[in-house]
Order: C-alpha cells, then structure tokens, then sequence
C-alpha cells in the first residue's frame, strides 16, 4: 500500500511549516526584511526555502523573531538579542534533562 499523501489541512496545526513569505512574516511581526535577514545572518532562525528559493518562515520561526524584535525593541543590539534567545533556549533544554535525569534517579 503506497504512504498517504499529506492533506493540505494537515499543515494547518504544524508549527514548523514554513508557511509565510519573509514579506508576510516582517508584516506581522511589525518589522522589515532587513531584520530577518539580520536574524539569519546571526543564526537564530533559519529560515527553509520555496523551490523558487525565497525565505519561508514558520510560526515557531515568527515567535522567536518576536522575542528578538521584543529585546531589540527594548534597546539591546540585534546581535546581543540573538545570543540571549540562544542561551535561554539552552538554559531550557539543560533545565528539562536535568529534570529527566532527577526523575530516573529518582525510580
């Protein structure tokens, strides 16, 4: 029996589908292409591309992006808001497996 194909509503609740123009993206966030290139260029998000090879962004992508926007906003350097969103997303991931770990340690 062949895979199911993926029904375009599928992508409706998937936030990692690339799903937004780098044009729609800087519009919802209330920013410019620059910025999410600027991002890019930083690492903190990268953004997949279209065949055409333009930046497609997900809505996880736009929720740090507004994060950073929200740093910057509030006067900190766009590289300096990159690497905070960075060092809070590992301070996170560290958090969550030294709970892991307490909870085997624990059994």
């Amino acid at each position: 029996m062949p895979p199911e194909k993926p029904r375009p509503t599928d992508n409706l609740d998937d936030d990692d589908y690339p799903a937004y123009t780098m044009g729609r993206a800087a519009d919802m966030l209330g920013t410019t292409p620059a910025f999410l290139r600027a991002l890019g260029e930083n690492r903190l998000i990268t953004p997949l591309r279209s065949d055409g090879s333009h930046r497609r962004y997900s809505r996880y992508q736009l929720r740090i992006a507004a994060r950073a926007r929200e740093l910057v906003d509030n006067g900190t350097q766009i590289e300096a808001a990159c690497r905070i969103i960075i060092l809070e997303d590992q301070l996170e991931e560290a958090l969550r497996i030294n709970e892991q770990q307490r909870g085997r340690a624990q059994q």
